[in-house]
């Protein structure tokens, strides 16, 4: 039993995965052309369909919309109940059917074309009447579902919805639309915190940051760094210009070094000069990939000209979800 089973679901990822091979090949100048007509658009894409075709199309719409080329779905039979005043002459249509003969699409295909708009028709079949009434058509036929009765739409669906994300990679292309364009679009995701988080949105304040004076004492500088909780503190002259860094680390060596005898000490004879730094407008994701690489738990932020303007520490990087 299970391996009917197995074998079932095998045949149907295979016969969907040799009739994408199949789409890929025949891919021909009407591709191009529905390419070049959406590059130019200077509206919205409209993406219209019903059924399996209708879901297929919400998802083209939003992969559109998330990649540079503005769009939105439209539900056909919405459009014939007043959604039509949703679209402009220079928005162009994307009307999905496999049939070709979709009544709600022959309907309201005249009309739009008749004030202006565009149409592009994904079907299996270049003679029905959607091909026909269409601008530009694009051929998906597949030799047959993957249903066993070769009724359910599984494989035609799944080629529309293949196609369309072809359409949306090539325009994407085209645009030069980047990984940074991307995390604009979704900045509410893993990508956009990564790519548009700013080393500025997570460290403290200057006035929160740990410092003292080069002539401050280590007893000083211990009191700083319990104060702010950062793990470090930062050792500036009187300026704000960064001298050096006295951190956690610097503290353990100090008192292996001095016996514990530390009443006396002064904190720029112990902390680490030409501390690694960064800079306020930096991605925050290069500060925590620096941080791994260096194996440092906090780093002072500062301005071009070296003056301290800020602080944070790995925890921080945390509680943004960028580590």
């Amino acid at each position: 039993m299970s391996s009917d089973i197995l074998q079932t679901a095998r045949q149907v990822l295979m016969t969907e995965s040799e009739a994408l091979a199949g789409l890929a090949q025949h891919l021909d100048a009407h591709f191009i052309s529905a390419h070049q007509c959406l590059m130019n658009c200077t509206g919205r894409v409209v993406v219209s369909g019903i059924g399996k075709s209708g879901h297929v199309g919400n998802k083209i719409a939003s992969t559109l919309a998330s990649t540079g080329t503005p769009a939105f779905f439209l539900h056909p039979a919405e459009a014939c109940h007043g959604d039509l005043g949703m679209i402009q002459p220079e928005d162009i249509i994307l009307a999905l059917s496999y049939s070709g003969e979709t009544a709600e699409l022959l309907q309201i295909v005249p009309l739009l074309k008749r004030r202006g708009s565009t149409v592009i028709s994904i079907t299996g079949d270049p003679s029905s009447n959607l091909a026909r009434l269409s601008d530009i058509h694009i051929n998906v036929h597949i030799d047959r579902e993957a249903c066993p009765h070769n009724l359910a739409p599984t494989t035609s669906s799944t080629a529309t919805l293949a196609l369309g994300d072809a359409l949306a990679v090539s325009l994407l292309v085209s645009r030069g639309f980047s990984a940074e364009d991307f995390a604009r679009t979704h900045p509410g995701g893993s990508l956009g915190k990564r790519l548009l988080t700013r080393v500025s949105d997570i460290m403290h304040s200057e006035i929160n940051t740990p410092r003292v004076l080069e002539s401050a004492s280590l007893i000083e500088a211990l009191q700083e760094m319990s104060r702010a909780g950062l793990g470090i503190t930062a050792v500036t002259d009187s300026s704000g210009l960064l001298k050096g860094i006295f951190t956690d680390g610097d503290l353990r060596r100090t008192l292996e070094k001095m016996k514990g005898e530390v009443s006396s000490v002064c904190v720029q004879d112990v902390m680490t000069v030409n501390p690694i730094t960064i800079r306020p407008e930096r991605p925050a994701i290069d500060a925590a990939e620096l941080m791994q690489t260096k194996k440092i738990s906090a780093l002072a932020v500062v301005d071009q000209a070296g003056h301290v303007v800020g602080a944070f520490n790995m925890h921080d990087l945390m509680r943004a979800g960028l580590v």
